[in-house]
């Protein structure tokens, strides 16, 4: 695995605090964060890990793990706080942080869009409004121009399943939209500014790979009932096909339209040549992987429900499937793409415990990231081109709607000090990269 890279990741909500620094205006994670019951315990981004003042320190921490690359997202709204209004303290903080990881010879893997809308584009429709596109290609573009020749990596979406379904179907995620006829749209819109951003980058002189990162779920059959058949292939639609078919056949799935009182009228904002801007060759697909599906047919046709399975689960409640990444990968390459892919996501939340003398002795964290990597390098020695390793995450951070209380990192932050402390499973998978580049 000498080539293989072995990065790191955050996004930007979720670690950098100063929400109203610099110029920043809010996103709509400010919004819904500080929107009554959305978040456990009321906890918002206000402050987080506070890494945009504190970023230097991460660095020489990123630095210490070994890792070749580390991933990281851009808050639009530090970039553009207005509508056409480019803010330069915005852009000089990525600037500087890029700078930084250059001088310990980092790689940087850029997202453009994990999930922060500015309020001023949601007040304008976000993601219901097509205009959207052309917004997020101004924003991606300005970011290839600033940008370009530092950066080794591009994303242009972090899991548009989470953004758009739970962000306007479900309500689960902001901006808090509980609407069946939205969801498909605002991932349409998602798709569409993916491909136009794609679009763009080809026109520019730059090189690095550009690709998106899918959440896919792999399904498993918790009996084999016609309801539950029936659960299982619209959950696939709706997990992975309404995005993989798009990105590589060039169409939504045709099944999609026979589950009755599900989809809206494609005819309100598909238009002729979507497809074909939507599906424009990538480089490479990142892929966020955490658990499987365990699943039986739900109370009324094509629902469905998880149902648990007895095996060991995460503080988040998710069971340790290392084995399903392996049957996902698999069968994205039978269907859909012979692309380079990457890990972009892997991690775990646990119930840390610091011992008396400050260590955490995080095992279950550090055996859940050995155990995938095991299927990782199984994978490619099949030749399954799985080429990085993204771990999620460097730091304990807000996690989304669950606040502060589920702990992904493998640094841990006293979120009252803001005092980072490498736990142990840091320390193995620094020891991992090490064996792996002899």
């Amino acid at each position: 695995m000498k080539d293989f890279i072995f990065g790191t990741a955050t996004a930007s909500y979720q670690i950098e605090g100063a929400h109203d620094t610099d110029g920043r205006t809010p996103s709509i994670w400010d919004m819904f964060s500080k929107s009554p019951g959305k978040v456990e315990n009321g906890d918002n981004g206000d402050t987080a890990c506070d890494h945009y003042n504190r970023y230097k320190e991460d660095v020489e921490i990123i630095e210490s793990l070994g890792v070749d690359a580390y991933r990281f997202s851009i808050s639009w709204s530090r970039i553009y706080p207005e509508k056409g209004v480019y803010n330069e303290k915005g852009m000089m903080f990525y600037k500087n942080l890029i700078a930084a990881l250059k001088a310990k010879g980092i790689k940087c893997y850029v997202t453009l869009y994990h999930w922060d809308l500015p309020m001023w584009a949601y007040n304008l429709g976000g993601w219901l409004n097509r205009d959207v596109v052309t917004w997020f290609d101004d924003f991606s573009n300005k970011m290839f121009d600033e940008l370009g020749d530092t950066v080794e990596g591009w994303i242009t979406h972090n899991e548009p399943f989470c953004a758009a379904f739970l962000g306007y179907l479900t309500g689960y995620h902001a901006p808090g939209h509980d609407n069946g006829q939205q969801g498909a749209r605002a991932a349409h819109h998602m798709l569409l500014s993916h491909g136009k951003a794609v679009e763009s980058y080809r026109k520019t002189k730059l090189t690095a790979p550009i690709g998106i990162t899918l959440n896919l779920a792999q399904l498993y059959l918790a009996d084999d009932t016609k309801e539950t058949l029936i659960a299982k292939e619209y959950a696939d639609i709706y997990h992975n096909r309404f995005f993989l078919d798009p990105l590589f056949k060039g169409e939504y799935p045709k099944e999609y339209f026979e589950f009755a009182g599900v989809h809206p009228d494609f005819e309100d904002f598909v238009e002729s040549g979507d497809l074909e801007l939507i599906s424009i060759p990538c480089d490479f697909l990142g892929i966020n992987y955490y658990t499987w599906t365990h699943m039986k047919g739900g109370d009324y046709p094509f629902a469905y429900e998880e149902v648990k399975c007895g095996k060991d689960e995460t503080a988040m409640g998710w069971d340790i499937t290392p084995n399903a990444l392996y049957e996902l990968v698999k069968r994205l390459r039978k269907d859909y793409t012979n692309l380079p892919i990457m890990v972009t996501e892997n991690g775990a939340a646990f119930n840390d415990v610091v011992e008396s003398d400050g260590s955490i002795n995080d095992v279950g964290r550090l055996n859940y990231i050995k155990e995938h990597l095991e299927v990782i390098e199984k994978l490619n020695q099949e030749g399954m081109d799985v080429t990085g390793y993204f771990l999620w995450s460097l730091l304990d951070n807000f996690e989304w709607a669950c606040g502060y209380d589920k702990r992904f990192g493998i640094v841990r932050v006293d979120y009252d000090t803001k005092e980072r402390t490498l736990k142990n499973s840091a320390l193995w998978y620094r020891e991992y990269i090490k064996s792996k580049r002899i």
